[in-house]
């Protein structure tokens, strides 16, 4: 029928994470098993974003895998109204993508580096690159759909292997997530299957189910 969506295959089902791992945004190795699966499956898919309720989590998990497996990755937070990346990490909160944005940082000061520890570790031949999205911002189409948000995609795609990008969520900000994935070769939306709308707001590649 015309115009109706084909329904997003399942690419993944990952563990949740419990919470208590000794470093932030580390993984068990079940959950490693999954994502390095799902990352091998992605390599030359472009710029992935991730969009839905488990959305860090599930960048978070496809970045370090991909940076486990030698490649060098970017994880890029562009959910500016709601960020979560720094703290999940334990990473500086600001400058990030907004004050990039917005003139007051150069690119050298908002990359932030996360080696990786234990099983993530892998073939890692240097430390993940993370920007986070910096001081909140509530309404930030304006910047997310701009030039020089185009241009600073446009570099890390030029300078890293793989670019993780998290998105907002679905029914958060659509106009940001809509932009975003006009430069995204793949998006993909996580969370519980229970959790996940029937009809999300943008064309979606797949789905990760994190149970």
């Amino acid at each position: 029928m015309l115009g109706r969506r084909a329904k997003p295959t399942v690419l993944a089902e990952v563990p949740a994470a419990d919470g208590d791992g000794p470093r932030p945004g580390a993984l068990g190795r079940e959950a490693l098993a999954a994502y390095t699966r799902l990352a091998g499956d992605l390599a030359g898919a472009g710029p992935l974003l991730i969009s839905g309720p488990r959305r860090a989590g599930a960048a978070i998990g496809i970045a370090a895998a991909a940076t486990a497996s030698g490649q060098r990755v970017a994880l890029l937070e562009c959910d500016l109204a709601e960020p979560s990346l720094a703290g999940v990490l334990g990473l500086s909160a600001t400058p990030g993508l907004h004050e990039y944005l917005r003139e007051q940082s150069s690119p050298p000061g908002i990359l932030q580096s996360l080696v990786l520890a234990g099983p993530a570790s892998g073939r890692a031949s240097e430390p993940l690159a993370v920007i986070v999205a910096g001081e909140p911002e509530p309404k930030p189409v304006a910047l997310i759909d701009s030039d020089a948000c185009d241009h600073a995609l446009r570099r890390l795609r030029k300078a890293y292997e793989t670019l993780v990008i998290v998105g907002p969520g679905l029914d958060e900000d659509p106009d940001s997530l809509r932009a975003l994935a006009e430069q995204a070769g793949t998006t993909i939306v996580a969370g519980r299957r229970s959790d996940l709308p029937k009809r999300p707001p943008i064309e979606v590649s797949g789905l990760v189910l994190v149970d």
